[in-house]
């Protein structure tokens, strides 16, 4: 049959919501035609008002679909059986993957011809596609440093239960195709030159600077945690008497708000032009700045509803496995719920998260020493974790691992030790650690 449907035809009898997923396949195949008013059974049903047809078709193709496929698409109106019929003729597109812009660059939105259908992408193909489109994404950049050793990183998954053996960088995707060492081996190596700035001012503005630290020059995981811990001392308790002998206490800022905004940062910062993320502390607020803007195909909607679309997708691959993220696209409405769309701001390629202190608590007494116990307390059972997974860690070893000075290490393993709850077995040199008992 003349018009019968195949791999490079498309017959529909009128314009459908589905029009644009019929178009990105062709687009993401070898292009073809596409064709309005004719049934899929190739029977001629013929349209009216057909220059009305060919503006709304026009306007679709050139608004809903991206990237543009402007120059890649030619509309005519044909007569067949003495009727009006629609025929959009495609090229294969350039630029792929091409989606539909209200779905994103997802399962949901990629599309390609199989057979007389159109099918969803499958991911892998997706993300195929994607690297071969951006050239110069994180994964595709070798790094000039090519001598990497990643026993921080092997530590974090050992704590996890998940080993890392000698195929490491094939398990992580830390090599180019020719089989170097990419940038985001380079984040996460023992060893780089990546910097992250915790700045502190006295007031709600940046005139006076009273603090500036520099976390960085480590494996990835090791300074966020820094940062982590960092923040968390900065995130004090205030109480703030109620009535009579009561007092409720809370933080400047929720606490799981914080963490989820200062793991994003991490996960999905372009570090790809060398720009890190950075954190300051004023006397009313939490900002976070991170850099990369909106991920190419993600609206707005999608963005304050939680849509997942990893700008790094290796770097929350591997958060993903040490268990810094619970779920995927779980962070930005967890800060939206809490402290409103405001509290996020986009201009550019840059983003902004302003966590501001709790003004209910704005007079309220700091206590400051119970909230650096609590913080001491959780330093403590995580290095009660590491010695647990890997006894045999050295000082070193554990103080990469949680971020702090080897002297910092030995004053919690000299406390631990005091109360009874780990001891040592055999020399400094050669013997282990063991619990004992649990808290």
């Amino acid at each position: 049959m003349a018009n019968q449907e195949t791999n490079r035809r498309e017959c529909k009898e009128k314009l459908t919501e589905e029009f644009e997923k019929g178009v990105v396949a062709f687009l993401n195949s070898d292009g073809g035609d596409y064709y309005i008013g004719i049934g899929d059974n190739g029977v001629v049903r013929g349209v009216d008002k057909p220059d009305e047809i060919q503006l709304k078709v026009k306007d679709r193709l050139k608004d809903n679909i991206r990237p543009s496929i402007m120059g890649l698409f030619d509309i005519f109106t044909e007569t067949t059986e003495n009727k009006s019929v629609i025929h959009i003729n495609l090229a294969s597109g350039t630029e792929k993957p091409y989606y539909i812009k209200q779905k994103g660059i997802s399962e949901a939105g990629c599309f390609i011809r199989a057979g007389s259908s159109s099918q969803s992408m499958p991911e892998t193909m997706i993300n195929r596609l994607m690297a071969k489109r951006h050239p110069l994404s994180m994964a595709n950049i070798p790094s000039k440093h090519q001598n990497l050793e990643f026993e921080i990183l092997k530590l974090h998954y050992g704590v996890k239960n998940k080993l890392l053996n000698e195929n490491l960088a094939q398990t992580l995707e830390f090599l180019t195709a020719d089989g170097k060492y990419n940038q985001i081996a380079y984040l996460f190596a023992d060893n780089n030159r990546f910097s992250f700035r915790v700045g502190k001012y006295e007031g709600s503005d940046k005139l006076e600077l009273i603090g500036n630290e520099e976390y960085g020059d480590c494996c990835l995981i090791k300074a966020m945690q820094r940062v982590l811990d960092r923040l968390e001392i900065e995130n004090v308790t205030q109480a703030r008497k109620v009535g009579m002998g009561k007092r409720i206490e809370k933080n400047l800022v929720d606490k799981k708000v914080a963490r989820e905004a200062i793991i994003n940062a991490f996960a999905h910062n372009d570090y790809s032009q060398g720009h890190t993320p950075i954190f300051e502390i004023f006397s009313d607020k939490f900002v976070i700045t991170s850099y990369g803007g909106l991920v190419d195909g993600l609206s707005l909607e999608k963005f304050y509803s939680g849509t997942s679309m990893p700008r790094n997708r290796e770097i929350m691959r591997i958060f993903k496995d040490l268990e810094f993220v619970e779920q995927l696209g779980s962070g930005i409405p967890k800060i939206v719920k809490k402290y409103g769309k405001p509290a996020i701001s986009l201009d550019g390629q840059v983003m902004q998260v302003v966590l501001k202190f709790d003004k209910d608590m704005s007079n309220a007494k700091e206590t400051r020493e119970k909230t650096r116990e609590k913080t001491r307390e959780k330093t403590r059972e995580k290095l009660l974790e590491i010695i647990k997974e890997m006894p045999s860690a050295t000082t070193q070893e554990i103080a990469d691992s949680l971020g702090l000075t080897a002297k910092g290490v030995e004053w919690n393993l000299k406390k631990l030790k005091s109360e009874g709850l780990i001891e040592r077995v055999g020399a400094d040199k050669g013997g282990h650690w063991k619990v004992c008992r649990k808290r």
